[in-house]
């Protein structure tokens, strides 16, 4: 092919100078040709066998192909060049010929018919045959020729020149006409073309259309979501005469709330995994009895009946921790672990970080202390020990933070206990706070061994609290067993709001315990109560020897906490009883009793080597139902319904928001209506 077209490029620059007269007759008697020869009597191919965007061009380049002699072939040769070199570069360009005619030359325009628009629509894009703004006139053919040569960078002087020889040259015999005539031309495409000038305009307004339609924005490809949650299958219902008692840890975590929210916000409902219904009834304050005298904590039990079951009881076991005097807390040592991996750049995570851990500082005491580590790729110091009231260079080193690299985890955690040990002064508070998004994928190879470092560092009074940021890759699981190893609480901060929650309102009992490894038991009486099942608390389960065995790990409560546990219990004779009794089950129950089982706790006074406590409390009916119960029971049926609603019967969303607008009460900080549009919220996405 190459050598055809070297010869074609000699035979042009060798052709002699034609009379002028003898040129224009050529030229017109082949445009007449031209015109007269384009039409084809094969059928069009298949859409999907035809180019989308050259087929203009292949069937010229056929064309030449078919055409013998040379002075026809080397004007029609000028010709495509010219036509390519408009067609292609000018659309680019925007400043090329085709505008520049269209000022020049108004009066020598034609508008393309509807015929050929729809011909035009057929092979232009399918991004071009949306509704466009009708296309304005083209200039002739012979007015471009002129204005390209004049304007385009492309088009070159001898090209013009040649256009120009073409239109000069002498005119064709009618043997020669003959020879590009009906078979010469059946040989090249078979698709059809409307004639010569037609069919250049339609090419140049096909690119033209094109290239002004606004290009297609690409959407990003969603982020893989390889989040995690620790969650277990929902608590069952129990028979009493078979397994009377229940056991389980405290717990004070609040990370499950946050996200659901998260979720809920985001505008789809949460993974069920994630719904730790404890977690969301622990979310809110509550006005429970505060403790009297020295007490660590004071536990209130209420019955009352199931809002969505009147054949069972709801039994309420609230916990609230006493609030000591802020000028009577000890000194905090306080380490920031701060992940700076590559997944915390985002906004809601690293520097929604920085913001959070900012508005801590103003509720710490001049000599409380505070350290910076941070970890991705390797883990180091960014800022030693440093009195809180210095917050211009805490926040200098937290405004150099950046996001990068990988997550070494294990290694941040590592040099994390070694500054806070070295910090660590006999009656004050020590505490590395973990502010990650939980996407531990580097530097752990074995879970439980860390699990047990976490666990030696917090015998040796260094505790671990977690702070959870970003959604797409949150891996809660980890996030819950550092925390519960750690003798700290796991938190999720979504917004600015949350982080005042957490790190301002309720600083002093996120960072001071007032009492460690609470463990709750529940011995229920079979004459009062057939069946029970414990709502929540399914990762924080305890085997019945545990609750004795003070080397079993358990939660912590901190400074002015409020902890809640509910039970829906069956009595005896009631309709709602899940299981047939036991055919040869025990008969004999006490009676005459009207507890419906007893309560016992188990603490120990944080960093003393003295064995736990043990308080216990019967539990009977007779203590007023408050706002408090009524709403915390509203949250429980909330959780529930994310879940399943298993138990729930007929009772739904709109019973949930009924009993909460109901038992909002003062709603200091508003959390309580936020809950209650949460509702709303899921209920609407339930129903999509």
């Amino acid at each position: 092919m190459s050598d055809e077209f070297d010869a074609l490029k000699a035979a042009l620059r060798a052709a002699p100078v034609p009379d002028a007269d003898a040129k224009a007759a050529a030229m017109r008697l082949a445009m007449e040709n031209f015109d007269r020869l384009q039409g084809s009597t094969e059928a069009v191919r298949p859409k999907q066998d035809r180019p989308e965007r050259a087929g203009f061009l292949q069937r010229g380049l056929a064309m030449l192909n078919a055409l013998k002699m040379k002075p026809v072939l080397a004007a029609t040769t000028s010709v495509a060049a010219l036509l390519v070199g408009v067609a292609v570069i000018v659309p680019l360009s925007g400043k090329g010929p085709i505008e520049a005619a269209r000022k020049k030359a108004p009066a020598e325009v034609t508008t393309l018919s509807e015929n050929d628009m729809t011909a035009l629509q057929s092979t232009a894009p399918e991004a071009a045959k949306k509704p466009q703004p009708k296309p304005a006139a083209l200039p002739e053919a012979d007015a471009l020729a002129k204005a390209e040569a004049q304007n385009s960078p492309v088009v070159s002087d001898q090209t013009y020149a040649d256009s120009q020889a073409m239109a000069d040259a002498e005119p064709l015999s009618e043997e020669e006409a003959a020879m590009s005539g009906d078979q010469a031309l059946a040989d090249a495409s078979p698709a059809p073309m409307p004639t010569g000038r037609a069919a250049a305009k339609m090419a140049m307004e096909s690119f033209a259309v094109e290239a002004a339609a606004p290009a297609m924005e690409v959407a990003p490809m969603p982020a893989p979501n390889s989040e995690s949650f620790a969650n277990a299958d929902a608590n069952p219902v129990k028979v009493t005469a078979e397994e009377p008692v229940s056991t389980f840890s405290i717990d004070v975590d609040t990370a499950s709330y946050a996200t659901v929210r998260s979720s809920l916000n985001a505008g789809f409902l949460p993974d069920p995994a994630s719904v730790r219904v404890e977690e969301m009834v622990n979310y809110f304050p509550y006005a429970y009895p505060k403790p009297e005298g020295d007490q660590a904590f004071r536990p209130t039990i209420t019955v009352m009946p199931t809002p969505w079951n009147p054949n069972t009881r709801l039994v309420n076991i609230a916990i609230q921790g006493a609030v000591p005097l802020v000028e009577n807390r000890p000194p905090l040592n306080l380490v920031f672990l701060v992940d700076t991996s590559g997944s915390m750049e985002d906004a809601n995570k690293l520097p929604l970080l920085k913001q959070s851990l900012g508005l801590m500082l103003g509720q710490l005491k001049p000599e409380d202390q505070v350290a910076i580590v941070a970890y991705a790729g390797s883990a180091g110091q960014v800022l030693p020990p440093t009195k809180a009231s210095d917050t211009a260079t805490i926040m200098g080193a937290l405004d150099q933070l950046a996001a990068g690299g990988s997550t070494a985890g294990a290694q941040g955690l590592e040099l994390a206990y070694q500054v806070a040990e070295e910090m660590q002064v006999e009656g004050e508070v020590s505490r590395v706070l973990l502010a990650t998004d939980g996407d531990f994928n580097v530097g752990i190879d074995d879970p439980e061994a860390l699990k047990d470092f976490i666990a030696k560092k917090r015998e040796g009074g260094v505790y671990l609290s977690v702070l959870g940021f970003g959604r797409g890759n949150l891996d809660d699981a980890t996030m819950q067993a550092l925390a519960q190893n750690g003798n700290g609480t796991a938190s999720y901060i979504d917004t600015l709001n949350e982080a005042r929650k957490v790190l301002v309102d309720q600083l002093t009992g996120a960072l001071y315990p007032i009492a460690d490894n609470v463990k709750i038991q529940v011995e229920w009486n079979p004459a009062q109560v057939a069946e029970y099942r414990l709502i929540g608390y399914e990762t924080r389960a305890l085997a019945r020897e545990d609750f004795n065995n003070d080397k079993v790990d358990a939660g912590d409560i901190g400074a002015g906490t409020a902890v809640t546990a509910i039970y829906e219990v069956t009595a005896p004779g009631s309709a709602a009883l899940l299981n047939d009794p036991l055919r040869y089950g025990s008969a004999k129950v006490p009676e005459g009793s009207s507890e419906l089982g007893y309560l016992r706790l188990r603490s120990h006074k944080p960093g003393s080597a003295a064995g736990s406590e043990l308080q216990e409390t019967a539990i009977v009916p007779g203590m007023p139902v408050t706002d408090e119960t009524r709403f915390a029971a509203s949250i429980a049926g909330f959780g529930q319904l994310l879940t399943g609603a298993k138990y729930l019967g007929d009772w739904g969303w709109d019973q949930a928001i009924d009993l909460a607008l109901a038992s909002r009460g003062a709603d200091e900080f508003g959390y309580r209506i936020e809950a209650v549009n949460l509702m709303r919220t899921a209920k609407a996405l339930s129903q999509k």
